[in-house]
């Protein structure tokens, strides 16, 4: 897989679900249908195929039990985190304490994040490119990516 691309809208029904955009739907593996939501590390949820969130578990089940940050990070990230799957019309429910958390009015945006989706309230994804001139941006591109260890740039 080369990852996800792309940024959808959807918008958010009285019960919470949204429908997965067609774009998005084709990116997806033909036969998975099950995925984890959890609070993202901004002000989003983040959407992972199931496959990938239990690596990134697997990962997190061998760091040291006997340190606090290991311990604080589990509860932030794991807490919450809730298998979901599509149903027959292709919608995705989002939990009500986890639309809280993001912030997540009636219109959304998911955003493609190679390995998984973010999903953010329309308004906040805005303000987050607001909020960023074309010169930061090239600044921030450059002390990522611009680095003596990458081979293009």
């Amino acid at each position: 897989m080369h990852g996800f691309h792309g940024e959808y809208e959807a918008t958010v029904d009285a019960k919470g679900r949204f429908l997965l955009p067609g774009g998005l739907k084709r990116q997806l593996p033909e036969a998975e249908n099950r995925y984890v939501l959890s609070r993202g590390l901004e002000k989003c949820l983040t959407l992972y195929p199931l496959k990938k969130w239990e690596a990134i578990t697997a990962q997190i089940g061998e760091l040291n039990d006997f340190d606090p940050k290991v311990r604080q990070f589990r509860r932030l990230f794991l807490g919450g985190a809730t298998e979901i799957e599509l149903d027959a019309a292709g919608r995705m429910l989002l939990p009500g304490s986890l639309r809280e958390y993001a912030g997540l009015s009636k219109d959304i945006v998911l955003v493609a994040v190679i390995d998984r989706f973010e999903i953010w309230d329309s308004k906040m994804h805005q303000q987050v490119f607001e909020n960023v001139s074309p010169e930061a941006f090239s600044d921030l591109a450059h002390e990522v990516m611009g680095g003596k260890d990458q081979k293009n740039g």
